[in-house]
């Protein structure tokens, strides 16, 4: 069970930049906090910490307006990580089931795999808006593992932040974090690279 943003796919440095684009506009000046606040929630909830924190109006699309600059900064910069590609591609020739069990919203899930060449590899993909509870909830991990038809007892989940992790735990599912920028987690263990020998050993002790 793969996470996507931040965990496949270089995606994170661009949503930051597309919120705060989008935050430009309406005179709010987004800083790391923000970033670090919204990281691995849905669009939906990211948008409703921002109209708290910038007093924007209910009545003001947020979502629309960033999904518009979003779509435009990946399909011109969206690269997945190599680790991910080489451990998925190793996954797959072990016949290994894989999903993804994303908060992104179907329409980027679909276009970040289709431009990063991943689509292929995925047995099962469920983005945010199938399910009633994003992240931290276990809803997107407990979907995945019903799109397989796979106890969710019996996956491993690979995640970066401590929000989809927490998810996946309370899934059932036993988890890897990889944490890209080098920082530790206080609840759950920490590998600094996906590769494909971690995962194996992990996967299987």
């Amino acid at each position: 069970m793969f996470d996507l943003d931040g965990t496949l796919v270089d995606s994170e440095p661009i949503s930051e930049r597309a919120w705060a684009e989008t935050l430009a506009i309406h005179g709010y000046r987004a800083d790391p906090g923000d970033a670090e606040a919204v990281l691995g929630l849905s669009a939906h909830d990211a948008a409703a910490y921002f109209r708290r924190v910038a007093g924007i109006d209910d009545d003001v699309d947020l979502v629309a307006q960033s999904d518009e600059v979003l779509d435009r900064m990946l399909r011109r910069e969206l690269r997945a990580f190599p680790d991910a590609v080489e451990t998925v591609r190793e996954l797959a020739l072990r016949g290994i089931p894989m999903a993804v069990a994303s908060s992104t919203k179907r329409r980027f899930l679909d276009l970040k795999l289709e431009l990063t060449d991943l689509t292929r590899y995925m047995d099962a993909t469920v983005s945010a808006d199938e399910v009633r509870r994003g992240k931290p909830a276990p809803d997107l991990y407990l979907e995945a593992a019903s799109r397989l038809r796979i106890d969710p007892t019996a996956c491993l989940a690979v995640e970066d932040t401590d929000v989809g992790a927490d998810a996946a735990v309370a899934a059932g599912m036993r988890v890897l974090q990889v944490r890209r920028n080098g920082s530790l987690s206080l609840r759950h263990a920490v590998v600094p690279q996906l590769d494909p020998a971690t995962v194996q050993t992990t996967m299987w002790r």
